[in-house]
């Protein structure tokens, strides 16, 4: 019996980006807003968060977030309103920060990892390869971030299940050690979050790259996370595609 009892989908703002960003060989003057979602999931065993959004307190100073987050694929700052705001969503569903006890972290990118400081009772499970990229990077990776000592981390080497109806399955390609989860819910069937495996369903349709640091992992990625929808009669849940999250069930209302 899966012990995965709730899945709640977050919007934390959106991104600006090119689509020849998210689909290699698209027109460079199309430009989407695609949104930045994390997700929160109600287990026997406490509260999980599957990444934690952007920290909007980046964006603060407008110089110092174009330096950090504009450049040819992003023409524009990310965008958090007041209602984005991971930790006001939180708050509406009656959740302290100290009630999330597990945070699955995707990979280490900003849009990801933006709240993993502010769950102070948060084990954060992540891959080996994607930490130790984390910790020899600091670009976008926010080495500063992932480098404190308060952070505690579980390292999982592969496939791992943390928990009855919560399988993380290792994803290469957008980046070293990025893995994604498969959500197993007692109603609403099989729920496959794909991080940034790739951006848009299009991907998936296609079977086309977007942003990539292994391109043959990359395409492996995308089709493992289709075979497993096919299995198990699932659902892909992309994290950054704007026709889906129109549609999707956004928190406060969830899947159960």
């Amino acid at each position: 019996m899966t012990e995965v009892r709730k899945l709640y989908i977050l919007l934390a703002g959106y991104e600006i980006i090119r689509k020849s960003g998210c689909i290699r060989n698209e027109q460079r003057n199309i430009v989407l807003a695609v949104p930045i979602c994390c997700y929160l999931m109600e287990t026997s065993r406490g509260y999980v968060m599957f990444d934690t959004g952007l920290d909007s307190r980046n964006l603060a100073d407008v110089h110092a977030a174009r330096a950090q987050f504009v450049d040819d694929t992003f023409p524009a700052a990310p965008v958090v309103l007041p209602e984005h705001e991971v930790m006001g969503q939180l708050a509406v569903l009656g959740i302290a920060p100290s009630e999330i006890t597990e945070i699955v972290l995707s990979h280490a990118h900003g849009d990801h990892t933006g709240h993993l400081g502010d769950f102070p009772n948060a084990r954060i499970t992540v891959q080996k390869l994607e930490l130790e990229a984390a910790m020899a990077d600091t670009g976008r990776m926010n080495f500063s971030e992932y480098a404190n000592p308060a952070l505690k981390w579980n390292v999982v080497d592969g496939d791992t299940t943390l928990m009855d109806g919560l399988d993380l399955v290792l994803t290469r390609g957008h980046q070293p050690g990025h893995q994604s989860a498969v959500i197993r819910l007692p109603n609403s069937g099989v729920k496959i979050l794909t991080g940034d495996v790739a951006d848009l369903l299009e991907n998936f349709d296609r079977e086309v790259l977007g942003s990539s640091m292994d391109d043959a992992a990359a395409l492996a990625s995308i089709r493992r996370l289709k075979a497993i929808a096919a299995d198990t009669g699932g659902e892909i849940v992309p994290l950054h595609d704007p026709g889906f999250v129109q549609t999707a069930r956004l928190s406060p209302l969830f899947y159960d």
